[in-house]
């Protein structure tokens, strides 16, 4: 995993704990712990915004992104994804007329 949340750091260098944290912010413990712990898809910028905030410290300090090792499936994985080329959409010519009749009613 390449991200690694560090929300624990931040927490324990503040002194703070999880169920004062999911008190002020208005978050269950429960969903404080998974975001520690890195056991989730997403966090809301208003959730960041409120951690942040109750917490002094900027989003850059609650992840960390590291590179995966070379050669391993997620540095492979990645590549592919860094690599792979943009498909461009289908696109009308400027101009273009539709070719679709229409019934104009007098």
């Amino acid at each position: 995993m390449p991200i690694i949340p560090r929300l624990d750091r931040v927490m324990a260098d503040r002194k703070m704990s999880v169920n004062e944290l999911s008190q002020r912010i208005d978050i269950s413990p429960v969903n404080i712990s998974r975001m520690r712990r890195g056991h989730i898809k997403a966090v809301r910028f208003s959730t960041m915004e409120r951690i942040c905030e109750v917490l002094q410290c900027q989003p850059g300090d609650l992840f960390e992104y590291v590179s995966p090792e070379p050669g391993t499936d997620e540095a492979v994985e990645l590549d592919a994804i860094i690599n792979r080329p943009i498909e461009e959409p289908a696109r009308k010519p400027i101009g273009a007329v539709s070719r679709i009749p229409v019934n104009v009613a007098n």
